[in-house]
């Protein structure tokens, strides 16, 4: 059996977030390989300065395995798939090609949909940035409506990766794509999301009851 992996977290978000904190990436790919793993916290009121040893940009998911600290969500990740052919397929093409589109996920989806996001979030919105996301977006629709997976015949850490970024409410409401809204339901109805999901939900529930008994003294 594999040992047991820690994901770091924080220890309560508001309302918001949740469901969306990249810890669930973790959980995720966890539940899909079989990886056990357990949940430690660092404190959300003062996040940015309390463990950048740790994390030097002050974020969240961190992973120790073993002697090995990890940060940033991808890296994360792609440890977490070489644990298990539930993540990455056999054979070295199929490795590069799981990379390949974990890296698109995160610098050619996500580096154009978050900014996109916060400008959305602060009812700002500049023409250029839709624009440039729509361009993006519509190139991701394209390669969805012609395959299941994105790196081989199965399931691997690069759809995880992929859905998660493109599973946010403002950009599946974004325009009209309707392989790229398949895609995400069908990555989403997974069990091992499923529970990653509603562990993480749960988590940051019962951070709620805390929090209330400390200000209730």
């Amino acid at each position: 059996m594999a040992d047991t992996v820690t994901i770091w977290t924080l220890d309560w978000v508001p309302e918001m977030p949740r469901g969306f904190v990249r810890d669930l990436r973790l959980r995720w790919a966890c539940e899909e390989a079989g990886v056990p793993y357990r949940i430690e916290t660092v404190a959300f009121d003062d996040r940015h300065t309390n463990h950048l040893d740790a994390q030097p940009f002050g974020q969240v998911p961190m992973l120790q395995d073993r002697d090995l600290h990890l940060f940033e969500s991808g890296a994360c990740l792609m440890h977490l798939a070489h644990k298990s052919e539930a993540l990455i397929p056999p054979g070295s093409t199929r490795r590069i090609e799981v990379l390949q589109w974990v890296m698109a996920a995160l610098n050619s989806i996500e580096m154009v949909s978050m900014p996109w996001i916060v400008l959305k979030w602060s009812e700002l919105e500049f023409a250029s940035i839709t624009d440039w996301l729509d361009k993006r977006l519509e190139q991701m629709e394209a390669v969805l409506a012609e395959r299941e997976w994105l790196a081989g015949d199965q399931f691997s850490a690069a759809d995880l990766m992929m859905a998660d970024v493109l599973r946010v409410d403002l950009v599946r409401k974004h325009g009209d794509r309707p392989a790229s809204e398949a895609y995400v339901a069908r990555m989403t109805e997974r069990p091992a999301f499923r529970k990653a999901h509603a562990d993480q939900m749960a988590h940051f529930a019962a951070a709620d009851a805390r929090r209330e008994e400390v200000s209730n003294g």
